[in-house]
């Protein structure tokens, strides 16, 4: 996925970005005037833009849609990751929901304060490094990422939850998840690869290792369990 090449100021410019870098790859002209839809009152479908855009994998997807018969702009946010467990998933929308609030009513935008390249760079280095990155934050500078979550993002998500008015029994229970993630260090990743080295050092060869962790994996997942209580052992 493409996460950008700098902080935008309208949705526009994401499809403006699309029709830069991502030439068209299915060759279908719609006889479509939108003009003349837009000219006899109705909203046109744009079919062009919504099949190329549909081609196109990025973190914040612009999306163009008309919905019984009402035309919409909206933007797809691909941030919030899968699994393991229901508990989990349901930990990270509170953790990015909230913090998402508190840094909309900051009196600076986060974008006044760090510049894109470091956005990007922290996107990066999460992915590859997870607790090992060394993440850049206005006001704190290079921390790791449990560090950072546990002093300064989560006592924001805990402020912007409670400006959404979410009970403070809902904020403590997923929001406590978050705590636990960081102070254990376990995610659904870090499980997977401890796993498979477990296993591998067990005797196992690669192929078996990974059929025997996704085994557990599952076997996890349906107990409903957050991952961070996952026992390392196998």
């Amino acid at each position: 996925m493409w996460f950008g090449e700098r902080w935008i100021t309208s949705i526009f410019d994401l499809f403006e970005e699309n029709v830069r870098y991502f030439p068209g790859l299915l060759p279908e002209i719609d006889d479509e005037d939108p003009f003349e839809v837009l000219d006899s009152g109705r909203a046109p479908q744009l079919s062009e833009l919504r099949l190329h855009n549909g081609t196109i994998w990025r973190w914040n997807r612009p999306v163009y849609d008309i919905v019984d018969g009402v035309p919409h702009l909206r933007v797809e946010n691909r941030v919030l990751p899968a699994g393991p467990t229901v508990v989990d998933m349901m930990a990270n929308a509170a953790f990015f929901y909230g913090s998402q609030r508190a840094l909309a009513t900051e009196d600076r935008p986060l974008w006044t304060k760090m510049s894109f390249e470091a956005a990007h760079e922290n996107l990066h280095a999460g992915a590859r490094h997870a607790f090992g990155a060394q993440l850049y934050w206005p006001g704190v500078g290079w921390v790791s990422p449990d560090e950072l979550v546990l002093r300064r993002l989560l006592p924001m998500a805990h402020e912007g939850l409670r400006d959404c008015q979410v009970s403070d029994a809902a904020r403590e229970r997923y929001l406590g998840i978050i705590e636990e993630r960081c102070l254990s260090r376990r995610t659904g990743s870090s499980w997977q690869r401890d796993t498979v080295a477990l296993l591998e050092n067990r005797g196992l060869d690669r192929d078996a290792a990974l059929v025997g962790m996704l085994r557990r994996y599952i076997e996890h997942s349906e107990s409903g369990h957050p991952v961070h209580t996952w026992p390392r052992s196998v």
